[in-house]
């Protein structure tokens, strides 16, 4: 049976909460608070942990809890979805090596919200706000795990989140068109280069370049793109590199799956690459390695991406460590960001951006390319800036007037 406690003391009134605990050696577990109502709202709460127990007797702790929720990712996969691939399970198992550095001193069901907000403490103290943010993430994925299958009864972690970037964050880098042409015209010089070597090696980037472009899709999944997923009048989306790049797996959601449209000119060198060019293998690719495997996105990156930037003038001058260097002004998946800024461009409706884009929510593509968005609306709307108000109103005018 829990109770509260007034003490006070040489720092004033504080109230103690003793509450049955099955981890202390007394059989009781005390937690003081500065304010009577936060001592009873944690009393309350004790009652309900006690009364509802351990749902499992093989999962006690935090470490069985996160042990359990590796198993089912691994083995049978959360919420009726696939098993996670070998390089999503890697990270994952990262972040539970975190969860189970921490010093948790209770049992998983005899936790509260405050004890998880220690957890954020901790966290944020150690490590950076980006790795804290997926901790926590994972954290959030094994507590609904466990009420999934009646382990606990409620939300402990609810609410207690690390956002994972600032309002002051920059937004995405995007090419402008006219560098765009500048970009397609360096592919299509090195494509034609008198260099037999430079002329083989762009006969396979240039429509790779071409297909990103004209597709907004990302370098995982152009760079796993299947003779079978090129049809008449475009391309279906259905799998990609994992994270990894270890194994070609399905796209990263359901949403990921997606048929886009391409031009004429895309679909005419994609074909002909296929058709005369593309190495004979086992996975169905169109751009594969000489070997028939798959291409590596650091590959591609530096070998071909980087080349064509430069060949086109997108560098910028950067320094470094004192020293000042060439770097080249995007990367490929700042291709993707053209993609959508063309389709905000052209007014196409935000739903049907969200599916080209392959975004799961469609808060997605609102948190990337909102401020997109906005622009283009705001260059639409009719000018309603006070002064310009004020001059349509023979009244306002005359204000104006004697104000001078």
């Amino acid at each position: 049976m829990a109770d509260i406690r007034k003490r006070v003391g040489e720092k004033g009134t504080t109230y103690q909460v003793r509450y049955p605990s099955k981890t202390a050696k007394s059989g009781y577990a005390y937690k003081s608070f500065d304010t009577l109502k936060e001592a009873r709202a944690f009393r309350e709460d004790s009652k309900a942990r006690q009364s509802a127990g351990p749902r499992n007797s093989d999962i006690r702790t935090v470490d069985q809890g996160v042990q359990k929720w590796l198993d089912i990712c691994e083995k049978e996969g959360r919420n009726g979805r696939e098993p996670v691939t070998r390089y999503t399970l890697d990270n994952y198992e990262y972040r539970a090596g975190i969860i189970k550095a921490y010093d948790w001193n209770k049992e998983l069901h005899e936790l509260t919200k405050p004890d998880i907000i220690d957890f954020r403490s901790w966290l944020l103290g150690k490590y950076s706000r980006e790795v804290s943010h997926k901790v926590m993430s994972s954290f959030h994925s094994m507590i609904m795990e466990m009420i999934s299958r009646g382990i606990l009864l409620h939300d402990i972690a609810a609410g207690v989140i690390v956002g994972s970037g600032s309002r002051y964050d920059e937004p995405v880098s995007i090419p402008t068109e006219k560098e765009i042409h500048a970009l397609l015209g360096a592919a299509d010089r090195l494509a034609n280069s008198r260099n037999a070597q430079i002329q083989r090696t762009w006969e396979k980037y240039r429509p790779m370049l071409y297909l990103a472009v004209d597709s907004g899709m990302r370098p995982q999944e152009y760079l796993a793109l299947a003779h079978s997923s090129v049809k008449e009048t475009g391309v279906e989306v259905d799998r990609a590199l994992d994270g990894g790049g270890t194994e070609i797996t399905v796209t990263k959601t359901r949403a990921g799956r997606r048929f886009i449209d391409l031009s004429s000119d895309t679909l005419g060198m994609i074909r002909h690459y296929a058709e005369n060019h593309t190495v004979k293998n086992e996975y169905d690719l169109v751009f594969p390695t000489a070997n028939g495997s798959w291409q590596s996105v650091r590959n591609w990156r530096r070998r071909g991406f980087n080349r064509v930037c430069e060949e086109a003038g997108l560098v910028v001058n950067e320094k470094q460590n004192g020293k000042v260097v060439e770097k080249v002004k995007y990367k490929p998946y700042d291709l993707r960001h053209f993609y959508a800024s063309m389709l905000i461009d052209q007014r196409v409706n935000l739903k049907r951006i969200q599916t080209l884009m392959g975004h799961r929510n469609i808060q997605t593509t609102l948190n990337v390319y909102g401020h997109l968005i906005e622009r283009v609306e705001v260059a639409e709307q009719t000018r309603t800036s006070v002064l310009t108000c004020i001059k349509r109103d023979s009244c306002g005018e005359s204000v104006a007037r004697e104000a001078q």
